[in-house]
């Protein structure tokens, strides 16, 4: 049941981020369900990651930037993408 799904997802990308303005963003992956797993452990926070790079991006608490925007900070290690 989930292989003519899977077929009509697009290829999830080495660099994904949430933020729209940013370059690194693919509307049509979220139009889907994706699931990120960082050292073993599934995280719901991930605002922006890089599968070759092995980073995450994601928020620092409740601060914010001089923009309004969740300040970020970029956590190290193994980093795997999955559709759900």
């Amino acid at each position: 049941m989930n292989e003519p799904q899977a077929s009509t997802q697009p290829p999830l990308p080495d660099h994904l981020s949430i933020d729209p303005r940013s370059p690194h963003h693919v509307a049509a992956v979220f139009q889907h369900d994706i699931g990120i797993r960082f050292n073993d452990q599934e995280r719901f926070d991930v605002a922006e990651y890089c599968i070759s790079e092995g980073w995450v991006k994601v928020p620092a608490g409740k601060t914010l930037d001089r923009k309004g925007q969740p300040l970020m900070i970029r956590l190290k290690g193994k980093v795997e993408v999955f559709y759900k």
